[in-house]
């Protein structure tokens, strides 16, 4: 009897002990997920997936509230286009060989679509190439900068990814071949605004300082400074003039430098020169310039017009590089007034006629597509 009585009390201490190590592996996982997300949450990284996840958001509850209104109105621009031809609006057939150059535009979702390049170079089997953190992010170059990039971007060996933040450059001036031209935009103000707050995140100057511990700390007071008060006080950081040119660490203030190039009639703010050359590179040059607000239709076209680099894209995207996204909204970025952007969006009127070009370009790659036509 004692025999079997301190067999029955090891078994329980067995079951006890076993019951005990599994609560403590899920805790420990639980926890350990937690600290993965406050760790993805203060990098640049987690900023950017956080802003894009809830755009997305945004644009999936959107698409769930059409109505058969939609039909009608595809019905109708397809009447108002006429017949689109996919190949006509696809810069890819130019391309001589196999080397895809994002220059990519800060705070429109491009630390996203880089993730989903580094995913997809191991399932397409290309090369990913980034440019290295720059001390100071300089976009607008010299002729000679320039001249350089092209020399090291037809280095890569095909098929190859070049990402850099830089302004478009022409690389027939140097008598080389075109690289396949992609990047990305985003409503004017709302990536104003992002990237004001981007740069007073505090986890941005850690990074920056582990980088180049010799680049001295911001001043509180304008770490404080909110985006409102910035603009209603007419502060020099938020006087959006136009024609006005700022230098040192780079113009981040609009889209359509990134895509006008490197002149001089390219560095005045909001001015229609610049408007009407950037249209003209994205037109000539661009196999697709996507849209943070309608990320899908991006990724669709992505796959249609350059399958070489983006075939699985949509996959990939919600399988892999999306799952960094579930996390909590950042709170370095509080919500800015209606009314307070509307001011902004006075001084803005070519950067958002550029982004609206850009919108409709896409729409119309992704209408030429014939995706939605019923059998």
């Amino acid at each position: 009897m004692r025999q079997y009585v301190s067999k029955r009390w090891s078994e329980f201490i067995a079951l006890l002990s076993l019951s005990t190590t599994f609560f403590l592996f899920l805790q420990t996982r639980d926890l350990s997920m937690q600290l993965s997300n406050e760790r993805i949450k203060h990098t640049a990284e987690g900023e950017e997936f956080l802003e894009t996840d809830t755009i997305l958001r945004e644009e999936e509850n959107e698409e769930k509230s059409r109505t058969i209104e939609g039909d009608v109105d595809a019905y109708n621009e397809r009447e108002f286009y006429g017949k689109l031809d996919p190949m006509e609006l696809n810069n890819t057939r130019k391309a001589k060989k196999e080397i895809l150059f994002f220059n990519r535009v800060p705070k429109v979702g491009s630390q996203t679509a880089m993730e989903l390049l580094k995913s997809l170079s191991i399932k397409n089997n290309f090369h990913y190439h980034k440019d290295k953190t720059q001390k100071v992010e300089t976009i607008k170059l010299t002729y000679n900068e320039e001249k350089r990039l092209s020399n090291l971007v037809n280095t890569f060996q095909p098929s190859s990814v070049y990402v850099k933040h830089v302004c478009f450059t022409n690389f027939t001036k140097f008598n080389l071949d075109m690289p396949i031209y992609v990047n990305m935009v985003r409503d004017p103000v709302e990536r104003v605004i992002s990237w004001y707050y981007y740069v007073r995140a505090p986890w941005y100057f850690v990074e920056r300082k582990r980088a180049f511990p010799d680049l001295p700390l911001p001043n509180p007071n304008w770490l404080k400074k909110d985006f409102e008060t910035c603009v209603k006080t007419n502060d020099p950081e938020c006087r959006y003039l136009p024609g006005h040119r700022r230098d040192g660490f780079g113009d981040h203030r609009r889209q359509t430098m990134f895509f006008c190039g490197h002149a001089d009639d390219c560095t005045g703010f909001n001015t229609e020169v610049a408007m009407r050359k950037a249209k003209e590179n994205v037109e000539k040059h661009y196999a697709v310039v996507g849209v943070l607000e309608e990320l899908n239709k991006t990724l669709t076209v992505l796959e249609h017009y350059v399958p070489r680099f983006f075939k699985g894209a949509k996959d990939v995207y919600y399988n892999e590089v999306k799952i960094f996204s579930k996390i909590n909204r950042n709170i370095y970025k509080p919500t800015t007034a209606e009314a307070t952007k509307d001011i902004v969006r006075k001084n803005f009127t070519r950067e958002l006629e550029f982004f609206d070009f850009c919108k409709q370009r896409l729409h119309k790659q992704y209408l030429a597509l014939n995706l939605d036509q019923k059998p």
